[in-house]
């Protein structure tokens, strides 16, 4: 094209060539681990193989009708870096396909990407219906701010089928849940779930960050939209924040709307270290469960372990639907919760605080889904702003350590928490 055609307001074309289709053609039936390390990506002129990190803030146009076209939606291209970016859009593309969504929108972080939810898809008179076992910072923005706002909220038991049932009312519009939830790693039944939404006109909401794609797909199950921190496993390094929502072109327009509105932006940056990350997300996922199935079994079988939360364990309540929902075989996350029992002179939080304590190895950090394992009380950190009663009705108990199973030599990690347990 001539300089002279570029800059003529008349030729101006529908497409802006970097939202062209996919690179990899997804009706092709491609296996995961090839959509995670291909998928979304566009090369542009210069034709790296690496994708590219796009820090821009805004885009250059050919021409003023050019430009009018991008902004009054006649034309699909960049605006702006807080509506749309390259980098973005590529981690949103390979998201989106391996959740088997029509579309992802990215966001700041993963409770980012809760809020752009609550603002999608609810408004002052509705109801959400939530589980009671969530991470404290959900419970906390949908308490103090989604209530302020005029949105009832009311949680039950993420495992009573029933309790969910009787729960609903005439305004409720979402339901939210965590499978596996934190810091419990309790499960839903997501099918049961959707067949409820269904039947009620609700949207069902999954938070995936723990199982993520690799083990379970929630849309699949039924659910509406997908929730994710992608700060956790996703990136997979503990290195940046972010989140992402995927599900229908239809909801995701209405989650895109808030972020471009409200600036919940993800950064060029981070959306390049998620893309990279999902490269390796199932072969991180796999050897993180294999670590995670030996850790229970040795906590489990601890003298001074009262109670090991972790659906891979054959007798955990939930073992048999984990095993239908999760598609991966042996793959029941790497999060687990142990409750320490209290000793002679110690009572239940300081017990928990001993074992914490007495690592050498093991992160005593609140972040999760990293190639390190980390361990937290989240009584005094993840869930410390809950009230007594919340933390109860939430399973937290003062006795309750969080582990996220890392990538180290398994027999390591045990001798680690070993040290604490065998001395209390």
């Amino acid at each position: 094209m001539s300089q002279s055609q570029a800059h003529d307001d008349k030729n101006v074309d529908k497409l802006d060539p970097n939202w062209r289709s996919d690179a990899l053609n997804l009706d092709l039936d491609y296996g995961m681990q090839t959509i995670a390390v291909r998928a979304g990506q566009h090369r542009t002129d210069e034709g790296e193989h690496s994708e590219a990190i796009f820090t821009t803030s805004s885009y250059v146009y050919t021409s003023a009708a050019d430009a009018a076209a991008h902004f009054n939606g006649d034309k699909t291209g960049n605006v702006y870096s807080r509506h749309t970016n390259p980098s973005v859009r590529t981690f949103e593309r390979r998201l989106a396909a391996l959740e088997n969504g029509e579309r992802a929108v990215a966001t700041a972080s993963g409770m980012g990407a809760i809020l752009t939810m609550c603002l999608a898809y609810l408004k002052a008179g509705d109801h959400l219906l939530a589980a009671n076992q969530l991470f404290g910072s959900s419970i906390g923005l949908f308490n103090n701010y989604m209530a302020k706002f005029g949105v009832e909220v009311s949680y039950v038991d993420c495992f009573d089928n029933d309790a969910w049932a009787n729960a609903v009312q005439p305004n409720t519009k979402v339901i939210y849940c965590e499978s596996p939830s934190n810091p419990l790693a309790q499960i839903c039944d997501i099918g049961y779930l959707s067949q409820l939404c269904k039947a009620n006109d609700i949207l069902l909401v999954v938070d995936n960050c723990f199982a993520t794609p690799a083990l379970q797909r929630p849309l699949d199950l039924g659910a509406d939209v997908v929730i994710h921190s992608a700060t956790k496993y996703l990136d997979g390094q503990g290195r940046v924040l972010g989140g992402a929502l995927v599900g229908s072109d239809k909801l995701m327009q209405e989650a895109f709307t808030v972020v471009r509105s409200g600036g919940i932006s993800m950064s060029p940056f981070n959306a390049w270290v998620f893309t990279k990350g999902l490269e390796t997300l199932k072969l991180r996922m796999q050897a993180h469960c294999q670590n995670a199935n030996q850790v229970a079994e040795f906590l489990i079988n601890h003298p001074n372990v009262s109670a090991v939360h972790f659906s891979g364990l054959s007798d955990h309540p939930a073992h048999e639907l984990a095993t239908r929902q999760h598609h991966m075989k042996g793959g029941y996350g790497a999060i687990m919760g142990f409750e320490v029992k209290p000793s002679v002179s110690l009572d239940s939080k300081a017990a928990a605080w001993h074992v914490i304590d007495s690592t050498q190895m093991v992160s005593i950090t609140n972040n999760l889904g990293d190639a390190k394992t980390t361990i937290t009380h989240p009584a005094t950190t993840t869930h410390f702003r809950l009230s007594a009663k919340e933390r109860a009705e939430a399973g937290v108990k003062d006795g309750l350590i969080r582990l996220s199973v890392g990538l180290e030599d398994v027999e390591d990690i045990i001798k680690d928490l070993t040290r604490g347990l065998d001395s209390l």
